[in-house]
């Protein structure tokens, strides 16, 4: 939850791309972020992988109008549709991308090269075959947005009664760091996404620092059993919630293009 999920970009700026909001250069610039190369196997009517670009043009090719995010957990298929070979891939995966107007989905392998201190990250997206049906457990913006505030409400409270929410200088530096990189740039999705799809994705991806903070310092004040049970429970509840509501973030620009068309 602390990084952004490749699969996002690749929706984001797919959809972007998809709109025409974006040139091809840019999309594929800000979907491979970091990485050295993205490639993408097992499209229809290719041999072998091929580069992005090509990649998202032949998507749009098949009849692609949209990117939508998956971010499965055990137990919990978030974004996912079927059948059970795609799922496997991408419950694996943590994550994977569903086309909306075609029914295929893709989900990212990550690989990584090269001698220690200077090592590159190559990433294979595998297309695969999926289901066109609703994805599992989506909520809507406005839904996400109520679901992530109380939730938050409640287990600040409870990591705070337990001295395990995140405090001290290491996770206020954390926190900082999080808030410059939120401002530089304000990208924190692509053009075309409304407003609110924004606030809830920063929302998100603050509360999963939050977690994380919490599940990296230790065992704070929470030194018996019951009180590590308390803050486990409390974390798990909001770390789910956090997912859907980066999901339906990433998903907005598809489900306000359907609601335009209905």
């Amino acid at each position: 939850m602390l990084t952004e999920p490749r699969s996002g970009r690749l929706a984001a700026w797919g959809n972007a791309l998809l709109a025409g909001l974006v040139s091809p250069d840019d999309a594929v610039l800000a979907i491979v972020g970091e990485d050295a190369v993205h490639r993408v196997e097992g499209l229809p009517g290719e041999s072998g992988p091929v580069g992005l670009t090509l990649a998202l043009g032949r998507l749009r090719a098949l009849g692609v109008t949209g990117l939508r995010v998956a971010l499965p957990a055990p137990g919990h298929p978030l974004g996912l549709s079927g059948p059970p070979e795609f799922n496997a891939r991408a419950m694996e995966a943590e994550e994977a991308v569903v086309c909306h107007g075609a029914a295929v989905g893709l989900v990212p392998e990550v690989f990584e090269a090269g001698p220690e201190g200077d090592v590159h990250v190559e990433v294979v997206w595998h297309v695969l075959a999926v289901r066109e049906a609703p994805p599992a457990d989506v909520p809507s913006l406005g839904e996400a947005e109520r679901e992530l505030a109380e939730a938050l409400r409640e287990a600040t409270e409870v990591l705070t009664r337990l001295d395990v929410a995140g405090s001290g200088p290491v996770a206020a530096a954390a926190v900082d760091a999080y808030r410059a990189r939120a401002e530089r740039g304000r990208e924190v999705l692509a053009p075309g996404y409304p407003g609110r799809a924004v606030r809830v994705l920063e929302l998100a991806q603050r509360v999963g620092l939050l977690i994380s903070l919490a599940g990296e310092n230790g065992h704070g004040g929470a030194v018996s059993a019951s009180e590590m049970g308390a803050r486990a429970a409390a974390l798990r509840p909001v770390e789910r919630t956090a997912r859907r509501a980066q999901v339906a973030a990433y998903n907005a620009y598809v489900e306000e293009r359907e609601r335009r068309v209905r």
